[in-house]
């Protein structure tokens, strides 16, 4: 009787329900990424007052508070690295000087033909100056959008080549990585350069950019195909031909 009576309490008691079941999560769509060529990036630099930076943040992939967090011990130019430990973000209009995530945290290489714009940044500083100050010594800034430095850089390049599309610095960090994958870079090296969590996460950012990769994976299969297939032919000849006595 005592089993029957639980039994009857328990029918009646509502079953729990997961808080989150029901509730769709939607996917973040993923923007319309602008890719600067080598060409592009050079006219934007050229038109920029902080040129260097420019050139930096387009071969290098790292986010503006990294870049503008960047000290001189950050650097290694013998093995042209850098360091990434620190980054700058904005609280409450406040530019705030903290830590990256720690998946962010990597060393990341950049190219020779930097040499002398990091070298130029590094020249005559401490070991725990900045590379890119603002004038008045503080964390550099790319300015209001419409009206900053960098903002008045992409207007001239604009009106010296109407295909030139608006870009922001976070684009510049889209454009280390289309150029880094196409000069080879496969996924996990562009992950790593550009602090991704995840491989996951780079290629649902960039897998436009991988379409050779395919096309090799779908010639290559052809290929072994073809040599697998005609291996088996042979065998099968040659077996055929000591049935039949032909030698």
């Amino acid at each position: 009787m005592r089993t029957e009576i639980l039994t009857a309490r328990e029918s009646t008691e509502p079953t729990a329900v997961p808080p989150a079941r029901g509730i769709v999560i939607k996917r973040k769509p993923i923007p319309d990424e602008v890719f600067l060529t080598h060409v592009q990036v050079e006219a934007l630099a050229a038109a920029s007052r902080y040129a260097g930076l420019v050139r930096f943040l387009s071969c290098t992939g790292l986010r503006w508070g990294e870049a503008t967090a960047l000290r001189v011990r950050s650097i290694d130019p013998e093995r042209r690295r850098i360091h990434i430990r620190e980054a700058v973000a904005e609280v409450n209009y406040k530019q705030v000087l903290g830590g990256v995530k720690s998946h962010e945290r990597r060393m990341v290489a950049y190219p020779d033909f930097l040499d002398s714009e990091v070298a130029a940044a590094c020249a005559g500083k401490a070991p725990e100056d900045r590379l890119w100050n603002a004038e008045d010594g503080t964390f550099l800034r790319a300015g209001h959008a419409h009206q900053g430095w960098f903002a008045g850089a992409v207007k001239r390049c604009e009106k010296a080549d109407p295909t030139f599309r608006r870009v922001t610095p976070h684009d510049l960090r889209h454009t280390a990585a289309s150029l880094a994958i196409s000069a080879g870079a496969n996924v996990k090296v562009a992950q790593r350069m550009l602090g991704h969590k995840s491989a996951k996460v780079t290629l649902d950012t960039y897998a436009a950019l991988f379409p050779d990769d395919l096309d090799n994976v779908t010639d290559a299969l052809a290929q072994q195909r073809s040599e697998h297939l005609g291996a088996k032919r042979d065998v099968e000849g040659r077996r055929s031909g000591t049935r039949t006595g032909i030698v």
